[in-house]
């Protein structure tokens, strides 16, 4: 039997949510989990922020958590995402993502109110003393504006139920960087399609990605090829879906991958405001990228 540590790894799709006349359409959110694992999906990231989760209600997040657990079966891992800019929320989103069955959750940095290095040490320690469940932190600098600098990861690494990082620093010596100060456990997961190749040339251990959402398959095939140390058949699929990578941020997300999804018939384009709908222009990039990767 792998532990989670172990299982931690490969391609995991940060889920989009599904929406019908602005509720949660959990039929077509609960076919789509399916997909993803017929796919090869190697685990399923809910209730992130490609979920939209700073728009969800924390009901509507336990209850998404719920179905992708009721739909994986244990066959690959549920990473939930749970967090808030406000410790004791993000320690009852934690909660209910555990009473939902989630293997583990990912937290984002407190965005916002823009906490020390010792205010994030805090924060991340007293969540993981708060739940007993595998932490995973989430490192977004362009987003949170604060970034959860190297030596408060190595800090937090020491805490027993945090186990790794999604990085979306975009710093390529972060990984090396990581595994030298927290250790071989320390699971590294890129946070970010574009740079995966080099992330998981670095010795990183998979990538919770956008455009696995749409290519689900071609994003494990990639996984796969990584972490066979297989680079220049990686670089092959890297190269056939950076058009695609790009396109999906062409306006904020997750406008442009719900736009796509939408195309494969997996589910609307329909977001939750202040996210708007993908503008035609967008469209054309997202078809023509879907297009390359062989998509359309």
């Amino acid at each position: 039997m792998h532990t989670l540590r172990e299982r931690l790894r490969g391609s995991m799709p940060a889920l989009v949510t599904p929406l019908k006349d602005g509720a949660v359409d959990e039929a077509v959110f609960r076919s789509f989990v399916a997909w993803q694992i017929a796919e090869g999906s190697h685990a399923l990231v809910p209730c992130g922020t490609t979920g939209e989760s700073p728009t969800l209600s924390a009901e509507e997040q336990e209850r998404l958590t719920a179905i992708c657990v009721e739909e994986a079966r244990g066959r690959v891992p549920v990473l939930a995402g749970a967090a808030s800019n406000c410790t004791a929320h993000t320690v009852e989103l934690a909660l209910a993502a555990k009473d939902a069955g989630a293997d583990a959750v990912l937290s984002v940095t407190g965005y916002y109110n823009k906490p020390s290095q010792e205010g994030l040490y805090h924060h991340f320690a007293s969540l993981a003393e708060a739940v007993d469940v595998p932490i995973v932190l989430y490192n977004i600098p362009s987003r949170a504006v604060v970034e959860i600098a190297l030596q408060t990861v190595v800090r937090l690494s020491k805490v027993a139920n945090i186990i790794g990082v999604k990085d979306a620093t975009g710093n390529m010596a972060r990984p090396s960087l990581e595994r030298l100060g927290c250790g071989k456990d320390w699971k590294l997961l890129s946070g970010d399609d574009a740079s995966a190749l080099g992330y998981m040339a670095h010795g990183g251990h998979g990538c919770i990605s956008v455009t696995a959402n749409i290519a689900p398959r071609l994003c494990a095939q990639f996984q796969q090829a990584c972490l066979h140390g297989a680079f220049q058949e990686a670089r092959e699929f890297h190269e056939r879906l950076m058009p695609l990578h790009e396109a999906l941020f062409c306006e904020p997300s997750p406008a442009p991958v719900k736009y796509a999804a939408s195309l494969l018939g997996l589910c609307s384009n329909e977001v939750r405001s202040p996210i708007m709908p993908l503008t035609e222009v967008g469209q054309v990039k997202v078809r023509e990228a879907m297009i390359v990767a062989g998509l359309l």
